[in-house]
């Protein structure tokens, strides 16, 4: 158990950063990554309003995100801009397909958990496609040929479709806006998760058997992840007046939105 929670904690400092981004969502399949957030994000310009919520945390969850902050732009963001002038745009692409059809499980499993039965079957029909023709992943066959878009879905929102509430805010170290409800849904995410170590014991198509190999798997997707959305945290930042409230409001409506969809 000890170790379990040390992996935890361990992903959260290296999915972190990165993850601040969670806002904007871009777990997508083609190349057009960049447009595809800023379509997403633009939902939140058009109606965007503070929501008074109970943040008995807020002090703390100032000091996080501040902390986050700093980490991203002089830590995250350099990194990842070095990397995306050695590893061409197509390539850095190709990999995060790959690291996303391996996640299929964590997709398929939850929109299973909420009776998407059509979903979690395209879900189940991307992942053999693209494995098989799309080498492994790395292409989406199943989109740009088939037109079978895929679904996210993680167990926070599974809570969230159950009726279970968020909770109160919590910005987690290095890892950025959430709620008690999604650091649930996270924990058990990860244990699904092929790429996690946590449950290695368990589960048999764990590909890292030991946390260092974990971590450093999750620390390549996040820096991988974070070139293909370079200037869009900055530009988001640009527009908030105080920066906590409006990352968590942000999070927050966003969250609301893909639990009713």
């Amino acid at each position: 158990m000890k170790e379990i929670v040390i992996a935890f904690f361990l992903s959260l400092f290296f999915v972190g950063c990165a993850d601040k981004n969670n806002i904007l969502n871009v777990f997508e399949t083609d190349t057009s990554i960049e447009q595809d957030v800023d379509d997403e994000f633009s939902d939140f310009d058009d109606e965007f309003e503070t929501k008074k919520t109970s943040d008995p945390l807020e002090k703390y969850n100032r000091i996080v995100t501040g902390l986050n902050d700093k980490i991203y732009i002089y830590i995250l963001e350099p990194t990842a801009s070095t990397y995306a002038h050695v590893v061409p745009g197509d390539t850095r692409v190709a990999i995060k397909n790959f690291i996303y059809n391996l996640e299929t499980p964590v997709r398929f499993t939850n929109n299973l958990l909420q009776f998407k039965f059509e979903r979690a079957s395209i879900e189940g029909g991307r992942f053999v496609v693209n494995t098989i023709f799309g080498l492994g992943g790395f292409f989406d066959p199943a989109k740009s040929d088939l037109g079978w878009v895929s679904h996210d879905e993680d167990f926070g929102q599974t809570l969230g479709f159950y009726g279970m509430g968020d909770g109160i805010p919590i910005v987690l170290p290095l890892f950025g806006p959430s709620n008690i409800r999604d650091s649930i849904g996270l924990m058990v995410d990860s244990f699904v998760n092929p790429l996690s170590y946590m449950g290695h014991n368990t589960l048999d198509y764990k590909i890292p058997k030991n946390a260092e190999y974990g971590l450093t798997i999750k620390a390549y997707e996040v820096i991988n992840k974070t070139s293909l959305q370079r200037g869009h945290y900055e530009s988001i930042k640009k527009d908030a007046l105080d920066l906590y409230p409006f990352l968590q409001d942000s999070y927050q409506q966003l969250r609301e939105q893909q639990i009713k969809e």
